[in-house]
């Protein structure tokens, strides 16, 4: 097994989202891009992007949000969660939990909209590092446990009850606040023009 590139965590075959792998690959090719190009604009290694489009690496919640965004779809169908788009209700049978990363996340939403809603469960001491920054705005709401919510230079520590909603190219992490995890609705603005991939490129990184 090759080794991977510095900063980037070893393969684990366990951890899959097999139904994820092939769909990446048919939009990048649908888009046109190459794999160079793809892993470019999401700010990933061609090999990571490769991993992913293979089955042998599961992605974040935060690289999904990149790669829909460069492929002009959504999450929902990066999953193959396709309720159909007349339909205003959303049952929560028929969408199935999705772990990635430590984070599980469920669709709350349909896909093809310009706002996808997602409901997140957070163990504590995961992803808590990672700096996100993209186009778009976020909105979330703290169902339960406390959450850790840092904005550029300022971090904010909310509880049930509570909710933030900001411009997504602030820099800002979320992590659980305590040791119990925490659970949250959260929902974001999917912007697919071409300033919007130039802002997402490259932007996405670890502290």
């Amino acid at each position: 097994m090759s080794t991977p590139p510095a900063g980037e965590p070893p393969d684990d075959p366990a951890d899959q989202l097999p139904d994820v792998a092939p769909r990446l690959r048919e939009l990048r090719r649908g888009r046109r891009l190459t794999l160079e190009a793809a892993a470019r604009r999401a700010g990933l290694s061609p090999a990571h992007l490769s991993r992913l489009e293979t089955g042998r690496r599961q992605p974040s919640l935060p690289m999904l949000l990149g790669l829909a965004r460069i492929y002009g779809t959504t999450v929902s169908e990066l999953l193959g969660e396709l309720p159909s788009e007349r339909d205003p209700i959303v049952r929560a049978a028929r969408m199935e939990p999705v772990a990635a990363d430590g984070w599980t996340y469920h669709q709350a939403g349909a896909p093809g909209r310009a706002m996808q809603p997602l409901r997140l469960q957070v163990p504590y001491g995961v992803q808590g590092d990672l700096v996100r920054v993209h186009p778009g705005e976020e909105w979330l709401y703290v169902l339960d446990g406390p959450l850790r919510l840092s904005l550029g230079d300022a971090a904010h520590v909310l509880g049930p009850g509570d909710s933030a909603h900001f411009d997504s190219l602030t820099p800002h992490r979320i992590a659980a606040a305590g040791p119990g995890g925490t659970e949250l609705l959260f929902v974001h603005t999917l912007l697919q023009s071409p300033a919007a991939e130039l802002c997402f490129g490259g932007e996405v990184h670890r502290r």
